[in-house]
C-alpha cells in the first residue's frame, strides 16, 4: 500500500517565512524582560520592591503576550493557505466483481464452503456500492465468463452472482484480462457527454477473489502489464485458510490459499491485497474495499478556520489584558 498523505499540507510555504519576524518579536520579548528584571534590582532593594509593587502571579504578565505572538504565528501559517485531505463521495465508478470458481472454491473451512460464503459476501458489496456506480461480475476457473456487463443495474449484477458454477482450473490471468475488456468496452460507449464533448475517464478497479495459483490460460504478467497499461488496479482477495481440502475422485487434496501470488498481483497493478479466512472476514474486507472505491481525497483550504483561530486568540490575549492589567497588551 502506498504510504498516507499527510494531515495537514500548505499551498503556498513560502509564506512561512512570516514567522522569522514573529520569532525575533518573541527574542525581543524575552529581552525586554531580562533588561526590566535587571532594572528593577539594581535600583531598588527587594524590601522596598515587596513593599511598592502590588502582589500578583508572575505568570499573568506574560499570558497575553504569548497569546499575541501565537496570534501571530497561527497567521503566518493561514497566509501558506494550510490544507486538509478530506474524503469526499464519488459519483461514478466502474467495479469488475471477479470471482475464482475453480473446484477448490468448494472447500468447507469456510462455512458452508469458500464459494456459498464468497457469494453472499460479494451481494452485500454490491448492495453497499453507490447508485452511481458500473458493476460488473466476471467468473473463471479454467476460462473466463462475463456473467453480467458492468452498468448502473446492481440487482442485474446482484443476480448474476447466484449463476456462479465450479469447473476445473484457475485461470486468473484470464479474470483479469476478461475484466479489463468489459472495463474498456464501457470506457469507449462514454467517451463523450451529452453535448458531444470529450468526457472525463470514469475511475475503475477490479476486486479480484480467488483461492489458488494461476494454473491454465494467459500468465499473471501478462495481466499485469494489461492492467497497468490500462491504469486499472487489481485489488486481491485470498480467501480460505491453510488447511483447506476437497476431495476430487475419493481422494482428498489439499488446497491451502496462495496469498503471496495474489498479493503481488495487487502491488504490481497498483492495489491492495486482502486475505480472510472466515465469512465475518470477508465482509470485512468488502467493506475496507468499499470505503476505498467510493470516496476520493481532495484538499480542502482551511485558511478561513485558521484565520478565526487567530482572531479569538488575539481576542483573549486583549480581554486577559484588560481583566488583569486594565489595558491593551
Amino acid at each position: 500500500m502506498s504510504a498516507p498523505a499527510p494531515l495537514l499540507a500548505l499551498a503556498s510555504p513560502g509564506w512561512l517565512w512570516l514567522l522569522v519576524p514573529v520569532a525575533a518579536l518573541l527574542v525581543a520579548y524575552l529581552l525586554a524582560q531580562r533588561r526590566r528584571s535587571t532594572y528593577a534590582v539594581r535600583f531598588a532593594t527587594l524590601p522596598m520592591l515587596e513593599r511598592l509593587v502590588p502582589k500578583r502571579p508572575a505568570w499573568r504578565r506574560h499570558v497575553p503576550a504569548a497569546l499575541l505572538l501565537l496570534a501571530f504565528a497561527v497567521l503566518a501559517v493561514a497566509a501558506a493557505r494550510p490544507q486538509v485531505d478530506t474524503q469526499v463521495p464519488r459519483e461514478r465508478a466502474t467495479v469488475i466483481v471477479t470471482v475464482d470458481v475453480s473446484l477448490s472454491m468448494q472447500a468447507t473451512d469456510v462455512d458452508p464452503d469458500r464459494l456459498t460464503a464468497a457469494r453472499e459476501a460479494a451481494k452485500r458489496f454490491i448492495q453497499g456500492l453507490p447508485a452511481g456506480f458500473n458493476v460488473g461480475v466476471v467468473e473463471f476457473a479454467g476460462a473466463a465468463a462475463v456473467l453480467s456487463e458492468p452498468g448502473p443495474d446492481h440487482a442485474k449484477a446482484i443476480a448474476a452472482l447466484d449463476r456462479l458454477e465450479l469447473a476445473e482450473g484457475t485461470a486468473i490471468g484470464d479474470g483479469v484480462l476478461t475484466s479489463l475488456a468489459q472495463i474498456k468496452a464501457l470506457g469507449d460507449q462514454s467517451t463523450t457527454d451529452a453535448d458531444g464533448n470529450p468526457s472525463e475517464p470514469v475511475p475503475a478497479q477490479i476486486v479480484l477473489l480467488s483461492d489458488g495459483t494461476n494454473t491454465v490460460g494467459s500468465s499473471i504478467d501478462e495481466a499485469v502489464a494489461a492492467a497497468v497499461d490500462d491504469d486499472v488496479p487489481v485489488s486481491t482477495i485470498a480467501y480460505g485458510t491453510p488447511s483447506g481440502t476437497v476431495v476430487v475422485g475419493g481422494e482428498t487434496v489439499p488446497v491451502p490459499v496462495d496469498q503471496p501470488s495474489l498479493d503481488a498481483l495487487a502491488r504490481a497493478t497498483g492495489g491492495t491485497g486482502y486475505s480472510a479466512e472466515t465469512a465475518a472476514q470477508l465482509d470485512q474486507v468488502y467493506d475496507d474495499i468499499q470505503s476505498s472505491i467510493g470516496y476520493r481525497t481532495e484538499p480542502r483550504d482551511v485558511t478561513p478556520y485558521a484565520v478565526a483561530l487567530a482572531l479569538l486568540v488575539g481576542l483573549v490575549a486583549a480581554g486577559l489584558s484588560l481583566r488583569w492589567f486594565s489595558r491593551l497588551p
